[in-house]
């Protein structure tokens, strides 16, 4: 299936005192992925205007933006706005069908090697290898081991927002056996470095479609994190444990790496003396096109 999508991500800060100085560094802009995903615009938007304003891309190829605020401000606001084309491609069945241990990456394939190990908010106590290995039993399809994965997650952890933060470990959602979808990619992703195959943290936007009879709800969105496992072809199959399904058309990726400290949407420094701030975000992911059918197969993809 192919979707187009004009996606809105606006963050608004409120200070108590005036700011002096704002620095920030974004991931808003939507990845360029062959065969998967084309951003056809984009635009960064930052009031104050920025005295300085550059763009990179980070050491896992995502695009992101620097800013520099010297005016003096009490509010903040960030402003992404992208349109992006979303294809699913195909994954071959025979892939999905092969034994899980063959996905494990070698020498041949050093950057997926990285994906294998423990990171700042990815670590792998023994919990996590006894959890995993209940679904990742000796020869069985990495396929179904994924599907089994996934649904095991989100039969057995309750979303509860507030439960946890941007810094709860693996360890403490696994004991806690609740959080939201940074956590439950966060544990899916340790689960399956923990047997020694790669996977991302991956975020970006889930499309949400009112129900029915319902009009849009605009800025009702959020930003979102699912995962990703390399197959045993090099391909990589994107997966959701917080809606129990594998990622398609309706996910828009902007960005990956080993946990969420690597690709959080905004993050920064900022020089004044007030006691408290708002922050305020808002996410509007609306469809420009309807999907257009694009093959028979399951989805593969980042």
């Amino acid at each position: 299936m192919t979707r187009r999508y004009r996606i809105e991500h606006r963050t608004e800060y409120r200070y108590s005192d005036e700011v002096s100085t704002s620095f920030g560094r974004g991931y808003l802009r939507p990845r360029e992925i062959p065969n998967r995903q084309r951003c056809l615009n984009y635009s960064l938007t930052i009031q104050p205007g920025p005295s300085d304003l550059t763009h990179d891309v980070d050491v896992f190829g995502n695009p992101n933006s620097y800013f520099h605020v010297t005016d003096a401000h009490t509010e903040l606001v960030v402003t992404g706005l992208s349109e992006v084309e979303v294809t699913v491609p195909p994954t071959d069945p025979e892939v999905l069908a092969l034994p899980w241990e063959r996905a494990r990456p070698g020498l041949d394939d050093p950057k997926a090697v990285e994906f294998t190990l423990a990171s700042p908010l990815v670590r792998m106590p023994g919990r996590i290898l006894d959890y995993a290995a209940v679904t990742f039993t000796p020869r069985r399809p990495i396929g179904e081991a994924v599907v089994d994965l996934t649904h095991r997650i989100f039969t057995e952890f309750k979303y509860h927002p507030g439960s946890t933060n941007v810094s709860s470990t693996v360890a403490e959602v696994l004991e806690a056996r609740a959080g939201v979808c940074q956590d439950f990619a966060h544990v899916a992703v340790a689960c399956l470095r923990s047997v020694g195959l790669a996977c991302r943290y991956v975020s970006g936007y889930l499309a949400t479609d009112p129900p029915p009879g319902k009009e849009r709800m605009i800025g009702a969105d959020a930003s979102h994190a699912w995962a990703a496992v390399r197959l045993p072809d090099g391909s990589w199959l994107g997966f959701d444990p917080t809606n129990d399904q594998l990622a398609d058309e309706r996910y828009t990726i902007v960005a990956w790496g080993r946990d969420y400290d690597d690709v959080p949407p905004l993050r920064g420094v900022i020089y004044t003396d007030a006691e408290s701030n708002e922050m305020d975000v808002s996410v509007d992911v609306a469809p420009l096109t309807p999907a257009r059918p694009a093959h028979p197969h399951p989805p593969a993809h980042p």
